[in-house]
């Protein structure tokens, strides 16, 4: 039997593992547990339903699911699935992106995915992080943590640039 993870990291390519590669950086940040797979909805639709399928059973809470071009998966996947999908459009050759983000934002009602920006992994991760911290409160201290720390950085490189100037920065 296949392990109980808190989120699945799925792409429709090993193309998009680079890109995809950022959500399970930032996961692995968190202490958030996953797996990432390969599944094509278009080359190996049996399976790849299959295993959206069997993500209820183990008890799956977010699906992070990156997809160029036609850009699929992430609607095949909520489609078979009532956990919350998280859709990462992949910058493609050509249209940059936009028809994958298209694509992924343009579900029908009653299917919804949740769309960040082309090539925004590392926000899907973050959303996952914050949905699984509704129920979590080490997860919600977490998030909290890390924006916390944003700020912070941000807050840093203004004092720098009013102590140095723009010219000096």
């Amino acid at each position: 039997m296949e392990k109980n993870i808190d989120v699945a990291i799925i792409m429709g390519s090993d193309s998009d593992l680079p890109i995809m590669s950022d959500s399970a950086k930032f996961l692995d940040d968190m202490g958030i547990s996953y797996e990432m797979k390969i599944l094509s909805v278009h080359r190996c639709p049996d399976e790849a339903i299959e295993y959206a399928k069997n993500l209820r059973e183990r008890n799956v809470k977010v699906i992070i699911a990156g997809a160029g071009g036609a850009a699929h998966l992430p609607g095949i996947f909520a489609a078979v699935n009532i956990c919350p999908v998280i859709g990462v459009p992949i910058h493609s050759k050509t249209l940059s992106g936009v028809d994958s983000l298209y694509s992924i934002v343009q579900m029908p009602s009653g299917i919804p995915v949740a769309t960040v920006a082309i090539n925004g992994a590392k926000n899907a991760a973050i959303l996952a992080t914050q949905i699984i911290g509704i129920a979590d409160e080490n997860i919600k201290n977490k998030v909290s943590d890390f924006k916390a720390g944003m700020k912070d950085g941000v807050m840093k490189k203004d004092v720098r640039l009013q102590e140095v100037g723009y010219e000096n920065y």
